[in-house]
């Protein structure tokens, strides 16, 4: 088995909340990866070869075999390392953690990073939508203490962004998105979430990250 883990590459992107996905779901199983930082502004041949189609990280290389897109790479992770599964066995619960997950990529997080984003002219409609996305992720949660149950599972691992980069991005807009008052629910799953322990190891640096995208916003 040491030899199928060893030709296991990340290429990634410190700072993207898509390549932590990954990143979490293999730190999660316990799996010893190579990790390949890009310069997506110069990006390398590993990754124009491996992704011609949309030239983008992550890329996770298995055998030399490459599969881009983060939330494909995560499901292909539980299902290749049985150990701590991120999916539900039950078919129902596992059909509904993938509608979660795609509606967190397709909704939920374009709503909040346009909320962040936005200059003052759409800045009310966009935190309007931002909120709105807030309230049926919270809904999904129901009384839960993670998305997937009592442990992290895929639905939790998608939501990375809302559980970590959504209180440094509000910091730097100026805004009030993500707040134990106005979603006390999804508050307290942010916090449970960045507060496990293989979690917490496996986030980039809150000021790091911060002056990433400070730097950014004044581009």
């Amino acid at each position: 088995m040491a030899s199928y883990h060893e030709e296991l590459i990340l290429l990634g992107k410190w700072a993207s909340p898509f390549s932590n996905r990954v990143d979490l779901a293999l730190k999660l199983k316990g799996v010893p990866y190579k990790y390949s930082e890009e310069d997506l502004a110069n990006k390398s041949a590993d990754l124009l070869r491996y992704n011609p189609v949309h030239k983008k990280v992550p890329v996770l290389v298995h055998n030399g075999n490459p599969l881009p897109e983060s939330l494909i790479i995560v499901e292909y992770i539980d299902e290749t390392w049985k150990n701590n599964p991120l999916l539900p066995r039950d078919p129902y619960e596992r059909a509904l953690a993938r509608f979660w997950s795609k509606t967190l990529d397709d909704k939920i997080l374009p709503a909040i990073w346009n909320a962040c984003w936005s200059d003052e002219n759409g800045r009310e409609k966009a935190v309007e939508e931002a909120l709105e996305a807030l309230k049926i992720l919270q809904e999904a949660l129901k009384d839960k203490k993670f998305f997937g149950g009592e442990s992290i599972g895929l639905v939790d691992i998608a939501a990375n962004f809302i559980g970590y980069w959504v209180a440094i991005l509000q910091e730097i807009a100026g805004l009030e998105l993500l707040t134990i008052e106005k979603f006390p629910k999804l508050y307290k799953w942010s916090q449970e979430f960045i507060n496990h322990p293989v979690i917490k190891e496996g986030l980039p640096p809150r000021d790091e990250l911060f002056a990433f995208f400070q730097a950014s916003a004044k581009k």
